[in-house]
C-alpha cells in the first residue's frame, strides 16, 4: 500500500512539474496597419522566459516574425 501511495505522489509531482514548464501565447495586438505583436508567457519562474513577437500580418497569416526577450 505504501508503494502505491508513493507512486501516486510521484506521478502527481511529475504532472505538476510538466504543467509548469509549458508556455501559452497571449493575445495579439495590432500595431499600425501591417504589424501584430504576439506575447508568449510561461509558468517557469514566474515568466522568466517570456518573449514578444512582432510579425507582419498578411492575407495568408503571420510572416517575418522577430522576437525580443522580456518585453
Amino acid at each position: 500500500m505504501k508503494r502505491v501511495f508513493a507512486m501516486l505522489m510521484l506521478t502527481g509531482l511529475m504532472a505538476g512539474v510538466v504543467s509548469m514548464t509549458g508556455c501559452a501565447y497571449g493575445g495579439a495586438a495590432g500595431v499600425g496597419k501591417d504589424y501584430v505583436v504576439v506575447l508568449r508567457n510561461d509558468s517557469f519562474l514566474f515568466g522568466a522566459l517570456r518573449k514578444a513577437y512582432v510579425c507582419k500580418a498578411t492575407t495568408s497569416g503571420l510572416s517575418g516574425c522577430r522576437d525580443g526577450e522580456n518585453p
